[in-house]
């Protein structure tokens, strides 16, 4: 397969095919109606090509308004179809902004259309390879920790917003103290004025590298530097310089072309955290699925994913959850390269939500990031992270959590404690 397949669930009230064929010509060579150069050649070349449409169930009503639609006193019912369409790569070139504007761009906005979400994305293994590779991926974030054969234990700086540089060079400290082996900041913890980044980065390494001379242990510490690409190139730089080994970013206020400048920018291992992808999936009939949000994000070069966490916090169901980890797990393109990225679970993780993450990635190849999970265990964090250790080791002597709390006291205490919640 030499061309670029987009999946769609399509609503209208008009014939879903006729839609489709819309949607081809207004992402590669046409218009509504023909234009000046437009020539048949051109279609054969440029032309999008609409492979499949499926119609599904009807809805009564459509989803979403469209005021051209009113124009025409076009209403419900509206007709639902799952449509596949292939896109030339050599209409986008090496050009990442573009292939995510051609897979989801106008086509949103298109009148006769009431629903369309995005769901799911194919690249070709040869245009995969125009594009960055992880700088670390998985081998390289094992390799920077430290940590076979087991997941990568990590926390979040909590509470994210009012702490001095001080403060969380404390924190920090009595986390690799108790064995954690990841540590990251909070999406809106980026460079405030109380711990800037030129403050906080030198104060934190200061600790990790008292902690890496002590023990040998290298705890990697996801800093967020979050911004305008030249600051994020400085705050790189300023990681680099103090020995660090891993920044943050926020892959939707950041965007595509910034998050490759990064990329391009530095080795170190890039944590893409997906805050706001809700608003982009939440709704059934409007957006993009994770598949193609991560795709698109892959390409950048990131080394590992946010794909929230089982039984937590947020929305997301646990096939949601399994599929996203797996996704992250799985080559980008059949034939491609090895660009497998480390999934990173979150939200509401503790030693009790680990049996089902082991199964959703099918192994230990995973981050496990428990901010309460660890700082909230009732007896601190250093049993917060005994007892992700402990949780652990009692499953790979295939015991349940419970037996294996019989002889494990800081599992015991967390199982007591937020098995309840």
């Amino acid at each position: 397969m030499t061309r670029i397949l987009a999946e769609y669930l399509l609503e209208t009230p008009a014939d879903p095919s006729e839609v489709a064929a819309m949607m081809a010509g207004e992402q590669s060579s046409g218009t509504f109606i023909r234009v000046a150069g437009e020539t048949d050649e051109l279609r054969a070349r440029a032309a999008a090509e609409v492979l499949t449409v499926e119609e599904q169930e009807p809805v009564a009503h459509p989803s979403l308004h469209s005021a051209y639609l009113d124009r025409r006193g076009m209403g419900g019912p509206c007709r639902r179809a799952r449509v596949r369409i292939a896109f030339p790569p050599g209409n986008i070139g090496k050009n990442l902004p573009t292939l995510a504007a051609t897979v989801s761009g106008n086509l949103y906005d298109i009148g006769e259309i009431t629903g369309l979400k995005l769901e799911g994305l194919t690249i070709p293994a040869e245009y995969r390879r125009r594009y960055a590779l992880p700088a670390q991926g998985i081998a390289g974030t094992r390799a920077r920790t430290g940590v076979r054969d087991r997941p990568i234990f990590g926390t979040i700086i909590k509470p994210n917003v009012g702490m001095r540089s001080g403060d969380i060079a404390a924190l920090v400290d009595r986390l690799c103290m108790a064995g954690v082996d990841f540590i990251k900041d909070d999406e809106v913890c980026a460079n405030p004025d109380i711990a800037p980044l030129s403050e906080r980065v030198p104060a934190v390494m200061a600790v990790i590298r008292k902690w890496r001379e002590r023990t040998g242990r290298q705890v990697m510490m996801a800093f967020n530097i979050t911004d305008e690409v030249d600051a994020m190139r400085r705050h790189a730089d300023l990681v680099t310089a103090e020995g660090g080994s891993c920044v943050m970013a926020s892959l939707n206020w950041c965007g595509l072309a910034g998050m490759e400048t990064l990329r391009a920018h530095t080795p170190l291992t890039i944590h893409a955290h997906r805050n706001g992808f809700g608003a982009m999936s939440r709704h059934p009939a409007l957006g993009m699925a994770f598949q193609p949000y991560h795709a698109l994000n892959r390409l950048a070069g990131i080394d590992h994913m946010h794909v929230h966490g089982i039984g937590g916090k947020f929305v997301d169901t646990a096939d949601e959850v399994t599929a996203a980890a797996r996704a992250c797990l799985a080559p980008l393109s059949d034939g491609g390269p090895d660009d497998r990225v480390m999934p990173a679970f979150s939200s509401g993780q503790w030693a009790g939500t680990l049996p089902q993450t082991l199964k959703a990635a099918q192994g230990p190849e995973l981050m496990f990031m428990c901010g309460g999970g660890i700082l909230a265990h009732p007896d601190g964090p250093e049993a917060g992270v005994a007892s992700l250790h402990e949780a652990y080791e009692a499953l790979q002597a295939g015991l349940s959590l419970q037996a294996g709390a019989r002889t494990r006291p800081r599992l015991a205490a967390a199982l007591a404690f937020f098995g309840g919640r």
